[in-house]
């Protein structure tokens, strides 16, 4: 039995890591994990996606990662808004490479630094603030396609 934290967040794989997802009912989670796996299925855009969990997850601390596991009552499962809930292929458990906060009351447009990260269960974890009503799968395919760390230099 899993002993875990609950989150209310869905999770996809995404190459090696997985992209945690968390948001307010109905900010899209859902629609942005299937829209990461539909990117993946087409090939052009991501080269692996494949969904974890939806709608609630846990998650553990381990050597440093952060891992996430489905709901056991929902694993393989998601909901896609006007067909309602469906099954899909899923990964038991990944480790956590970025959280993505859609309807984030502070997503700005140069996020400071200290905004672009977050700790869940005492991991630092990379941060993608998403602004409400904005469309958040290509910022997320951004994010995932550019180099990581690079600062421009201060004026």
């Amino acid at each position: 039995m899993t002993t875990s934290p609950t989150l209310h967040a869905t999770a996809v794989l995404i190459g090696p890591k997985a992209v945690l997802i968390r948001g307010p009912s109905g900010s899209g989670k859902s629609s942005l994990a299937l829209g990461l796996i539909q990117a993946a299925s087409a090939g052009s855009t991501l080269p692996f996606a494949r969904l974890v969990g939806d709608d609630r997850v846990h998650v553990d601390a381990a050597s440093g990662r952060l891992l996430v596991r489905p709901a056991p009552a929902l694993t393989g499962l998601i909901e896609i808004r006007g067909l309602g809930i469906r099954r899909l292929p899923h990964e038991p458990v990944a480790v956590i490479g970025l959280v993505v906060d859609l309807a984030a009351a502070d997503a700005e447009r140069l996020p400071a630094r200290d905004a672009a990260e977050t700790t869940i269960s005492g991991v630092k974890m990379p941060r993608l603030a998403v602004a409400p009503g904005q469309n958040p799968l290509p910022l997320v395919l951004a994010w995932l396609g550019t180099a990581l760390g690079v600062t421009p230099a201060a004026n």
